[in-house]
């Protein structure tokens, strides 16, 4: 059975790269000899993040408000004050300790995010203060403040939101480097995009209508249909329902030229085999192995179990060939960024536009999660950093219908009956 939309990187979904690209919490000043005044003496700033206590459940990510010196930034860095984040897959496999690119507990996650640019480091010629950018890293951008190299903040397009920035990096690249660079689509092919409503899912149908007549199937849950189709899907594929081998097959008898692949294990077998002779399947995710909150060893083992095995004398025999990607494992900076400037291009023309499912504050990041990991999500799902109101609702898309709201609102009332219950017992 395949997964579903959320998009999703191999055990992992991306970053790039460098320990030294990673943000930082920002750093304390150089201590200097002689009088070194305290903490308390310096000016301080304080922040709210997003950290990874240990591995297992939603409950390992903590909401935490940091004291720090102020920073003093080095040659050649940023400091941006952060106004929206996004959520990957590989937050998810992180959480359980399956991203190996993500350094070990206690650390904050996040890949990528938009903000403004407060300050800027000696050396710094292309941004200023007040510059509105796009941040990518390894991992700790789910702060409200982050210190990260000049050249992993990238100017973002006037009209671009900052919740488009922060939905755009990783999915965008993944998307446009499987399909251009590894898959080389050309006009008049056909491409099996799996997880279709989901980030990279969307972001890889975009992109496939900037090369002309590519025929488009995507798998996902049939209440999603409607959306993907309009977003340029030619034939969706109900997973849940349907074998989706077979009903490729009923369209288009030879196959199709390219498959996408965040799925793992026995699927990337079938990928394989719906190969027309040429034709590439590119493996970019393991999302067959998340089946809980928790990490499930049996999953993992059948996951590993299934995986595609072949040898060079196979491959040469059926005129295939098979492909990986992983972001996080991409040392080719030039490669990232030139890609990101493209990317900046493809927005301004209105070829690509990253689509927004939901909207958390920190405070609900595991609902966020939630979401993501039982496959509700149609496109980004954004965390903001900013404190929630009290009385305010995560923005979740009214097209989820009548009974999502009626299991959070039942969520809610079983919730305020058991903190009843709890003042109860106190009191008692």
């Amino acid at each position: 059975m395949s997964g579903e939309d959320a998009a999703t990187q191999q055990q992992q979904q991306p970053q790039p790269e460098q320990e030294a690209q990673k943000p930082q919490d920002p750093p304390a000043p150089p201590k200097e000899q002689g009088n070194t005044p305290t903490t308390e003496e310096r000016a301080t700033i304080s922040y709210r993040a997003l950290v990874l206590t240990g591995y297992g459940g939603y409950d390992k990510i903590k909401l935490q408000v940091k004291t720090v010196p102020k920073p003093e930034l080095q040659a050649g860095e940023v400091l941006v004050r952060v106004k929206a984040c996004g959520l990957n897959f590989a937050e998810l496999m992180g959480r359980q300790g399956l991203y190996d690119p993500l350094p070990s507990p206690p650390v904050t996650m996040g890949m990528e995010g938009a903000g403004v640019v407060e300050a800027v480091g000696d050396g710094v010629e292309d941004k200023q203060v007040g510059d509105r950018v796009i941040v990518l890293a390894r991992s700790g951008v789910w702060q409200e403040v982050v210190v990260v190299p000049a050249d992993r903040a990238i100017i973002m397009p006037d009209q671009m939101s900052f919740e488009e920035g922060a939905a755009l990096p990783i999915n965008y690249l993944t998307a446009y480097l499987m399909l251009f660079e590894m898959a080389n689509i050309k006009p008049g092919k056909s491409v099996l995009i799996h997880m279709a409503a989901g980030g990279v899912g969307i972001a890889a149908t975009q992109l496939c209508q900037a090369v002309q007549d590519v025929t488009i199937f995507g798998t996902a849950s049939a209440s999603k249909h409607e959306t993907i189709a309009q977003g340029g899907v030619t034939h969706p594929i109900d997973y849940r329902t349907k074998d989706y081998v077979e009903e490729v097959r009923k369209i288009s008898p030879q196959g199709v030229d390219v498959v996408l692949d965040p799925l793992g294990g026995s699927d990337t077998q079938k990928g394989y085999n719906l190969l027309k002779p040429m034709g590439s399947i590119i493996v970019f995710g393991a999302a067959n192995g998340v089946t809980g909150q928790k990490r499930n060893l049996l999953a993992l083992a059948k996951l590993w179990y299934h995986q595609l095995s072949l040898s060079s004398l196979k491959l040469m025999q059926a005129n295939k060939a098979v492909g990986g990607f992983h972001l996080g494992y991409l040392k080719d900076e030039e490669l990232i960024t030139q890609t990101m400037v493209k990317l900046m291009e493809f927005y301004s023309q209105g070829k690509i536009k990253p689509q927004i499912d939901s909207r958390f504050h920190f405070e609900e990041v595991a609902d966020a999660m939630r979401r993501m990991h039982d496959r509700q999500n149609v496109g980004k799902v954004i965390l903001l950093p900013e404190p929630k109101k009290e009385e305010e609702k995560p923005k979740i898309p009214t097209e989820s219908g009548e009974k999502e709201e009626k299991e959070e609102k039942a969520a809610a009332k079983e919730t305020k009956e058991e903190a009843t219950e709890e003042v109860k017992t106190e009191q008692d």
